[in-house]
């Protein structure tokens, strides 16, 4: 057996050594006795030595970067999960929990999971730019009959909604975008990163718990013409107040006539009332007009597809010649950010999509789903009656889709925190998807001590 001595450098080695030296290093000129064997890797060893400006001193160059907060939504779970206490209830992530507590995989994912496993013809190819062509046609909304709507494959709703403000930052006139106030703690960051001027509008109502629809209107009438305007589809985050059909009417109106721009975010079609139709309506008023408009979807709450990070933007243009140019340009968008989307997720969706009996089967779960949060909304209300607490909780059974928008102040938040473990964002907000008849009592008890114990 041949020992392990490490074989002389040859000449063409060598030469490849010197070269990549010269490439590490810079122009330094050969000196006489690079002919020998020893000199590249010399010249080699010199190239990559530490620089003095790599470190301070032996300390990092990212010595000064301080360290960031936790995000408020996501840092609830990492408080939560450093809590020993046994009665602790995580009631702040937004994901479906199962009466146990447990997150749900739908049975008809699993179903197009494996046909999607059985089908040998299947590849790992990349996708286009684009996405999955029949997972975007499947997602489009009536506008795609027209052909006159672009839309692509995206990371969930979040990149959604940040591709199309990237394209609206260097396609549209107006560089301002109103959201609610409150609104998802993520809009205003997707937004400003992207290029877009932020500004708000009134949404919510603390003394009723309930729409401000005066103060939305004239907040709306007084924007700029032209400005974009951000409207959550249906279960609005984090209060889950909805206008009626007849105010979206007059919300449609109303901004078709300052020619303002509509940005839906659609996070939980279906997955509000139960009802893909329902949750739809609103976005379907600004189609049906001709208007343009655009919409970022989710299939994160409605097929319980978190980690798969599976979404669609779609920009409903005037005409079809206008989304083919507007198609490219998000192209011009997709490509320097991510290059393009996964395929699992959007295989997952599109075989349940284009599939009657999978689609069926997908409509009785959402509902199955719906109807268990309405549930938990009515055992919690019930309860707080019971306990003879003090105010009106009527909101918390008017209020529609996964949060409830309780009305706690941020000291009412941390008592029941400390003295219950029951962890929630500090606006208030709680995830009725968390939530499971063996809680409920606890989250019950935690409220009435918290408003009439708490500072």
């Amino acid at each position: 057996m041949e020992d392990a001595t490490v074989r002389p450098i040859g000449p063409s080695t060598g030469r490849r050594l010197s070269a990549l030296a010269r490439h590490l290093g810079g122009d330094h000129p050969a000196s006489p006795s690079s002919t020998s064997e020893a000199a590249p890797m010399a010249s080699l060893n010199h190239a990559i030595a530490p620089s003095h400006t790599s470190a301070f001193h032996g300390g990092s160059v990212f010595g000064n970067v301080v360290q960031a907060p936790e995000d408020p939504i996501l840092g609830v779970t990492v408080a939560y999960n450093k809590d020993p206490s046994p009665v602790k209830v995580n009631l702040g992530v937004g994901a479906y929990r199962t009466e146990e507590g447990k997150p749900l995989v739908l049975n008809v994912v699993r179903r197009a999971e494996q046909l999607l496993v059985n089908d040998l013809s299947r590849v790992k190819e990349y996708l286009p730019i684009t996405g999955l062509a029949e997972f975007n046609k499947l997602s489009a909304n009536p506008a795609i009959q027209e052909n006159r709507v672009a839309t692509v494959q995206c990371l969930s709703g979040t990149g959604s909604l940040r591709v199309g403000a990237e394209f609206l930052a260097k396609h549209y006139h107006e560089r301002t975008i109103y959201i609610p106030l409150p609104t998802w703690g993520n809009h205003p960051k997707v937004f400003t990163l992207a290029g877009l001027s932020v500004k708000t509008y009134r949404y919510y109502d603390p003394t009723t718990r309930g729409l401000n629809f005066q103060g939305l209107l004239e907040d709306l009438n007084a924007s700029p013409t032209g400005a974009i305007v951000l409207l959550h589809a249906c279960a609005h985050n984090p209060t889950g107040v909805d206008p009626t059909v007849e105010q979206w009417e007059q919300i449609r109106q109303l901004m078709r006539s300052k020619e303002l721009l509509p940005f839906f975010d659609s996070a939980y079609q279906g997955f509000a009332s139960g009802n893909l139709d329902a949750d739809a309506q609103s976005v379907r008023l600004f189609v049906a007009d001709g208007g343009e408009l655009l919409a970022a979807q989710s299939y994160a709450k409605n097929m319980g597809l978190y980690g798969e990070r599976v979404g669609a933007l779609s920009i409903v243009c005037r005409a079809a010649d206008v989304a083919g140019r507007v198609e490219s340009q998000l192209k011009l968008v997709i490509r320097p950010m991510y290059s393009n989307p996964p395929i699992h997720g959007a295989s997952i969706v599109a075989t349940i999509l284009r599939d009657r009996e999978l689609y069926n089967e997908w409509t009785v779960e959402l509902k199955a789903m719906a109807d268990r949060i309405i549930s938990m909304r009515h055992l919690l209300y019930d309860a707080l009656r019971s306990r003879g607490t003090p105010g009106d909780w009527s909101h918390i059974i008017k209020q529609i889709g996964m949060f409830t928008f309780t009305g706690l102040n941020t000291e009412q938040v941390a008592f029941m925190t400390r003295e219950y473990h029951i962890y929630m964002t500090s606006d208030g907000r709680i995830s009725m998807a968390g939530l499971s008849s063996r809680t409920v009592p606890h989250l019950a008890d935690a409220i009435h001590a918290a408003v009439t114990r708490a500072v």
